[in-house]
């Protein structure tokens, strides 16, 4: 059996991820083995992935939290004026709002509506999962978050959300029972954790480890930036340089490049698209969309020979933004000043010290308004859509993967297995081939990084209060500019701070 003990799993990860964890738990299952799942407090996010379990316990003093998704960004409008930071922006798309933080105090209508759009894609997902492994109707699943929002555990039992109401040790009780424990002294089960089981289990069979031939799998994580980026981020020459070494070695027969990113550097991203459009000459690019893969994820993911994503996927938000700001006021009231001489009417048009002119972001619109056309044309040709459609889809707005594959902008609904299964068999590879996975880097470091500057999980696990919870997030969201390092400041790139909970 497996045992999913939810309690040390306050999961950071979106619903396009526990889609393919469930995907995979189901197969288990399907072996006849059973899956038993614990947990104190249930968040919708958990509950996704446990309610396919064959037993779901909750503790009697616990509580199970069933209100639906909302989205709540954060707007720095206010307090960009009160410190004396001016910000101009120019941007193409109505329904980009990555800009939005910075000169609104709220959400604009069109941004409003494509996250109402998304939500209701992503929560329609989970009340038909939830509800077909739970054996219940999807209404009745609605009826119980518009009118308790939090269920207490027996309550749950009774409506058939979850199977038990216990402890640990009940739960443990069970677990002996199924491993045949017969000693009384024993105060476990016999059990393996997940790293022992796959290095002993699921490790590649000699075969497989001799195999010449090779599918790469790359994993482009975090925003997109230029230069050689940092483990969070990635870098475009970091990434160009990989598909160059794949591209030259005989061995890889096809690349599954696995995207999870918001975007980020419009000029970035197409440096990475370039290499990416040379290796595919040669061999099979295949994508596999995770959680985000939008904006500058887009760009790069749409020359693929075929693009699967997740229903709950979150995609498209094609358009791009510049974002200029000044420190002239703050600096002007504390006393500081500049002077300037110049050999032409631009010479200092970089220059933070002061707002533009109208004909400097003209010069700035027209940039924006260039990369915004390179983008539908790129769009246009390697999705193979007419021009007009995607200037329709495009706008800067965000889609769900259910919604992108009726518009064409993802082919297939599927996950990372789904996608290395078709690039094997456009490399018309047999059983005797191997995967290999790029970057090559320390599991641990990623790890250790996420679990460093993860505040949800923190505030999850009891480790930080709501507020300051709030002001670390609003200093992870500043942080984020660093990644505006763009040659031409123009960005393709969500919001900064769009999260669902």
């Amino acid at each position: 059996a497996i045992f999913l003990d939810v309690r040390c799993c306050r999961s950071p990860y979106g619903y396009a991820t526990m889609e393919e964890l469930r995907a995979a738990l189901a197969k288990f299952q399907a072996a006849g083995k059973k899956i038993i799942a614990y947990d104190v407090t249930l968040s919708e996010r958990e509950y996704y992935l446990s309610s396919l379990a064959d037993e779901i316990v909750v503790n009697p003093m616990g509580t199970m939290e069933l209100n639906g998704l909302n989205s709540k960004q954060m707007f720095f409008k206010g307090a960009l004026e009160k410190y004396g930071v001016g910000v101009q922006v120019i941007r193409v798309g109505d329904y980009k709002s990555a800009v939005e933080p910075y000169i609104r105090t709220d959400l604009s209508a069109a941004n409003r509506e494509q996250t109402k759009a998304l939500l209701t894609d992503l929560w329609g997902k989970f009340l038909d999962t939830v509800a077909d492994s739970r054996g219940l109707e999807a209404d009745k699943l609605q009826k119980i978050v518009d009118k308790q929002g939090y269920v207490d555990p027996k309550d749950a039992q009774k409506i058939g959300l979850i199977d038990r109401v216990g402890y640990y040790d009940n739960v443990v009780s069970k677990l002996r029972e199924l491993t045949g424990e017969t000693e009384e002294a024993a105060q476990s089960f016999r059990q393996v954790d997940l790293n022992m089981y796959a290095d002993r289990t699921i490790r590649p069979s000699e075969a497989s480890i001799m195999a010449e031939e090779k599918i790469a799998v790359v994993y482009a994580e975090g925003a997109i930036v230029g230069g050689r980026g940092s483990i969070e981020t990635i870098g475009s020459d970091r990434f160009a340089e990989v598909f160059r070494e794949l591209r030259e070695d005989e061995a890889v027969k096809a690349v599954v490049l696995r995207v999870n990113s918001p975007g980020g550097s419009a000029t970035a991203s197409e440096v990475i698209l370039r290499d990416i459009l040379l290796t595919k000459k040669q061999k099979p690019i295949v994508v596999s969309m995770g959680n985000v893969a939008a904006s500058g994820g887009y760009w790069i993911a749409a020359g693929a020979n075929k693009i699967f994503a997740e229903e709950n996927s979150i995609t498209g938000s094609i358009g791009v933004f510049g974002l200029l700001s000044n420190i002239q006021e703050i600096a002007n009231n504390h006393g500081v000043t500049w002077d300037v001489v110049k050999t032409g009417e631009f010479a200092d048009i970089g220059s933070n010290v002061r707002p533009k002119t109208d004909a400097e972001l003209a010069i700035y619109q027209k940039s924006v308004n260039k990369t915004y056309e390179l983008f539908l044309r790129k769009v246009s040709r390697y999705r193979n859509l007419p021009k007009k459609k995607v200037k329709e889809i495009a706008k800067g707005r965000i889609w769900s993967g259910k919604e992108a594959v009726k518009i064409g902008l993802v082919d297939e609904i599927g996950g990372l297995e789904k996608a290395i299964a078709y690039a094997a068999e456009q490399a018309k590879l047999d059983n005797d081939w191997q995967l290999q996975e790029y970057p090559q880097q320390h599991r641990f470091e990623t790890e250790l990084v996420q679990r460093l500057f993860d505040v949800k999980i923190m505030e999850k696990q009891g480790k930080i209060d709501p507020i300051t919870a709030e002001f670390l997030r609003a200093r992870q969201e500043l942080a984020i500019l660093q990644h505006f390092s763009d040659p031409t400041g123009v960005y393709a790139r969500m919001p900064l701070n769009f999260e669902i909970d």
